[in-house]
């Protein structure tokens, strides 16, 4: 099997046609490309604004690598189920402990997939971000420590302007340094991991120019 996987038809046309519109109409400026693994999986994890956010966090990384995120329980339903996994997505039950999409996710590490996760659980909503912290999940990081694959930060911003075509912006960040806590149980060194995401990602956004508060 290869390192990287092929894209499906769908996915590919997709971000054939979603290029040229990110690249000339939002502008999307990428950065920290360098940092990615060339080749096998790993678990590329970003703050959430907006249910586009893998658009521009994959888009500069077409057509090399074929991006799987996870998609609520609610949309699958036909057709658009046949859309979602057709353009990477697999289904997740929000909400509570989903072991069948944690072990999906770990498989397609493990096959050598890109997996995108939002550790923030939820997208941020307008307003309410400067009142209320969000709680971090730790899944990302231990699909990451599971499947004994690189666990990526990134940070995006301007999707949740995109009616007003604001810049898109993405950062990637180097992989999280896991080697102290690689003789751990995953669920038992997950914490310490999602404690080191959150401040990457953090950093990250600064660098973009805003911040975990930015609405």
């Amino acid at each position: 099997m290869s390192s990287n996987p092929r894209p499906s038809w769908f996915y590919v046309l997709v971000g054939g046609l979603s290029w040229p519109v990110l690249r000339l109409v939002y502008r999307l400026r990428a950065s920290g490309a360098d940092n990615l693994p060339p080749a096998g999986g790993y678990v590329l994890a970003a703050n959430h604004w907006s249910n586009f956010d893998p658009w521009p966090l994959g888009v500069p990384l077409f057509p090399g690598r074929y991006l799987r995120f996870m998609a609520k329980a609610e949309l699958f339903w036909f057709p658009l189920d046949v859309i979602i996994r057709a353009g990477g997505g697999f289904r997740v039950n929000r909400g509570m402990r989903d072991q069948e999409a944690i072990d999906t996710a770990i498989r397609l590490c493990e096959e050598g997939n890109v997996v995108v996760m939002f550790p923030e659980g939820t997208r941020r909503r307008k307003g309410l971000r400067k009142k209320y912290e969000a709680t971090w999940h730790t899944g990302a990081a231990r699909i990451a420590l599971e499947a004994g694959v690189p666990l990526v930060p990134a940070a995006v911003a301007g999707t949740q302007r995109l009616s007003r075509l604001a810049q898109l912006k993405v950062a990637y960040g180097p992989p999280i340094d896991l080697t102290d806590l690689a003789g751990q149980e995953p669920h038992d060194a997950a914490p310490a991991a999602t404690d080191r995401l959150r401040a990457a990602i953090t950093a990250l956004e600064r660098s973009l120019g805003g911040g975990p508060e930015t609405s």
